[in-house]
C-alpha cells in the first residue's frame, strides 16, 4: 500500500500543537484569514490548518516550497478551481461515505458510476497541467508522479472505456414517477415507485396540472386506477423515513482537517429514502442493476480519498495565493520564508504588520518597515517607546511571521529567515470581566504561568504590557523574576512594557542568566513624534509615569487644555 500523499502534512507522526483562538486573535491574524474566503468553512479549514504548528524545519519547507510553485503558477490554480465543485461533490456524495453493510442498489451504482466519471476526469485535467507546469516543490513533484502513475497504468484506459459506455447506457434515466398515499389527516402514510421515466418532469406538465387538480373539489379524481403497463411496489407505515445515522464531526488531527463540511441532516434524510427505493428499482432495472455491478466491481480497489482530500490542501493554498498576489500588485513588498540553523534564530529584513494592509487606501510608501533578529544575545528583548509608538504592531508583526512562515506563506518582509517554533504564546491584556473573580494582576499572574510552563525553549513568547496593570514597583518585581524566568528557559521573546526601568536593568538581568541574553529594544521618539521605527537601545528617558499619564490624558498640559475647552 503507498503512502497517503498530503500537500500540508508530508509527516503524520510529527507532533503539531494547537495555538489558541486567543493567540490567533492577539497576533492580529482572526481578521486576515477572514478576508481570505467569502466561504466560512474554508476560512474554518484555512485557521485550524495554521493553527497546526510543529517546529520541523523539513515541514516548513515543504510547504513553503509548494505555495511558492502555486504563487507562481495561476495556471494550475486556475484548473484546480474548476475541479472544486466536482471534487465537493465526490467528498459529499461519494461511495466511500456510505454505508457497506447492504448490498449496493441502482442508485448507489449510478452514483458510484458519476463518481468514477469525475474522478477521471479530475485525474485528467491534474495530469494536464502538473504535465506541462514549471514546478519544483517535493510535494508538487510527488503529486505529479503519482497521477502519471494513475494515468500510465495498464488498467486505466480500460476504466475510461468502461465508465463512458456505463454512462451512455444509464443516461436515458431521467426520472422517477412516485405515488403517495394519504391518511385521514392528510398525512402520508405510504410511497411507491410507479414507473422510471426517460424524460423529465416539466412544471407544465406536472406541477400545473396538479395544481389544476386540487383547485377544486370536482378535479379530485374518482379511483386510483394505474395504466396497466404501471405497477405501485408499496412503502407501508412500518417502513417510516429515518433521517440517516448520527453525523459524528470531524477529529481535528492532521488527516481529518481534510474535511471541509458535515453531511446536512437533509442529506442524510435523503439518502435513507433513496434505500428504500432501492428494492423496487431493482426489480424494475433488473438487467441494468447486474450489469451495473458486474463493471463497477472490477474498480472496488479504486481509491478516489486519495485525490479528493488532496482538494482542501489545495485550497488552503490557492486562497492565500490569491491574497498574496492581490497585494503584490498593490506594491506591497512579500518574501519566500527561508529555513535556517545556527546561532542566528530569526533574521528579519523590512518586516511590517500586514494588518496594516488592511484598509483599502493603504499604500506602500506610508508603511515604516523595521529589521529585526533572534540569537543567544537577543534571545528576550524588552521593548519601550512612548505610547502609540508601534509597540504592539511591532509585536504582532513578529507572530505573523512565524505563523505565515509555519504555515507555508510568503511573510510581509523584504527577506526572513527563521528557526521554526513549535508554537506561539501571547499574554495580551485580558477583558475586564474576566479579571473579577482574582483582580487584574491576580488573572495575568495565572495566565503568564500557564503560558510559561506550556512554553519550550522553542516557542515563541508575545507579551504585551504584562504586569502593568498594578502600582509600579508591583509590576517591576514580578516582571523583573519572569524575565530572568524566560531566559534561563530560553525561549525567542518580546516584552512590549511601558515598565522602562525593566530596560534600563537589562546588565543586571544578563548578569544572572546563562547563554540567552536579554536586551533593550525601543521604538525611537522625538520631540513627541513618532517615528515607529525601532533599534537596539537604551529606552528613550520617558519615565513609565509620564507616558502613562500622556496615555490617559493626565499630563498637566492636556488636563488644562481639557479643562478649558469644557469652559467655552
Amino acid at each position: 500500500m503507498h503512502k497517503k500523499l498530503s500537500l500540508l502534512f508530508p509527516d503524520q507522526e510529527l507532533d503539531y500543537k494547537r495555538i489558541s483562538e486567543v493567540t490567533l486573535h492577539d497576533i492580529g491574524m482572526e481578521n486576515i484569514i477572514a478576508c481570505l474566503s467569502d466561504q466560512k468553512n474554508e476560512r474554518t479549514y484555512i485557521g485550524n490548518v495554521m493553527r497546526m504548528m510543529t517546529d520541523s524545519p523539513e515541514n516548513a519547507k515543504y510547504r513553503s516550497d509548494i505555495f511558492d510553485d502555486l504563487l507562481k503558477n495561476p495556471d494550475i490554480r486556475e484548473r484546480i478551481t474548476t475541479l472544486f465543485d466536482r471534487i465537493n461533490f465526490l467528498r459529499e456524495y461519494g461511495s466511500y461515505k456510505h454505508d457497506h453493510d447492504h448490498t449496493a442498489g441502482v442508485w448507489d451504482l449510478l452514483h458510484r458510476l458519476e463518481e468514477i466519471n469525475d474522478y477521471i476526469q479530475c485525474i485528467d485535467s491534474i495530469y494536464e497541467c502538473l504535465s506541462n507546469a514549471d514546478i519544483r516543490s517535493e510535494g508538487l513533484l510527488a503529486l505529479k508522479e503519482y497521477v502519471h502513475s494513475l494515468y500510465t497504468d495498464n488498467g486505466y484506459d480500460g476504466l475510461k472505456k468502461d465508465i463512458s459506455m456505463l454512462r451512455a447506457d444509464t443516461q436515458n434515466i431521467k426520472s422517477v414517477t412516485v405515488g403517495i398515499n394519504l391518511n385521514e389527516r392528510f398525512e402520508a402514510c405510504g410511497i411507491g415507485v410507479v414507473s422510471i421515466n426517460n424524460k423529465p418532469f416539466t412544471r407544465s406538465h406536472i406541477v400545473s396540472h396538479f395544481m389544476d387538480r386540487i383547485s377544486g373539489k370536482d378535479n379530485i379524481r374518482d379511483g386510483n386506477e394505474w395504466n396497466d403497463d404501471y405497477r405501485f411496489d408499496e412503502f407501508t407505515e412500518k417502513n417510516t423515513f429515518i433521517s440517516g445515522p448520527e453525523v459524528i464531526p470531524p477529529v481535528f488531527s492532521p488527516m481529518a482537517m481534510l474535511t471541509l463540511m458535515n453531511v446536512s441532516e437533509a442529506d442524510e434524510r435523503i439518502r435513507g429514502i433513496t434505500k428504500y427505493m432501492d428494492d423496487i428499482t431493482d426489480r424494475m432495472l433488473h438487467n441494468t442493476v447486474m450489469h451495473l455491478r458486474d463493471v463497477l466491481n472490477r474498480y472496488t480497489m479504486l481509491t478516489i480519498t486519495d485525490i479528493t482530500d488532496l482538494m482542501p490542501e489545495f485550497i488552503y493554498y490557492i486562497r492565500w495565493a490569491e491574497f498574496i498576489e492581490k497585494q503584490q500588485e498593490k506594491g506591497f513588498r512579500f518574501c519566500k520564508p527561508e529555513v535556517i540553523s545556527g546561532a542566528v534564530s530569526m533574521k528579519a529584513i523590512g518586516l511590517y504588520n500586514i494588518r496594516l494592509l488592511e484598509s483599502e487606501t493603504a499604500k506602500r510608501e506610508d508603511i515604516v518597515v523595521n529589521d529585526l533578529d533572534f540569537s543567544d544575545e537577543h534571545t528576550l528583548y524588552v521593548l519601550t517607546g512612548a505610547n502609540r509608538g508601534g509597540k504592539t504592531t511591532i509585536t504582532q508583526a513578529v507572530g505573523q511571521l512565524f505563523f505565515m512562515a509555519q504555515g507555508g506563506i510568503y511573510v510581509p518582509a523584504v527577506t526572513f529567515e527563521y528557526t521554526p517554533v513549535d508554537s506561539i504564546y501571547t499574554h495580551f491584556p485580558a477583558d475586564e470581566d474576566k479579571t473579577l473573580d482574582l483582580g487584574r494582576l491576580g488573572e495575568e499572574c495565572r495566565r503568564f504561568r500557564q503560558v510559561f510552563i506550556e512554553a519550550t525553549k522553542n516557542s515563541l513568547l508575545l507579551l504585551n504590557e504584562t504586569f502593568s496593570t498594578t502600582s509600579f514597583e508591583e509590576g517591576y518585581f514580578i516582571a523583573r523574576d519572569c524575565s530572568k524566568a524566560i531566559l534561563q528557559k530560553g525561549c525567542r521573546t518580546i516584552y512590549n512594557t511601558h515598565m522602562h526601568k525593566l530596560a534600563y536593568d537589562i546588565d543586571e538581568l544578563n548578569d544572572t542568566a546563562g547563554p540567552h541574553k536579554a536586551a533593550s529594544l525601543t521604538v525611537a521618539s522625538q520631540n513627541g513624534i513618532r517615528s515607529f521605527k525601532v533599534s537596539v537601545a537604551p529606552p528613550s528617558g520617558l519615565s513609565y509615569a509620564a507616558d502613562i499619564a500622556e496615555k490617559y490624558g493626565v499630563t498637566y498640559a492636556m488636563l488644562t487644555e481639557a479643562d478649558n475647552k469644557e469652559k467655552d
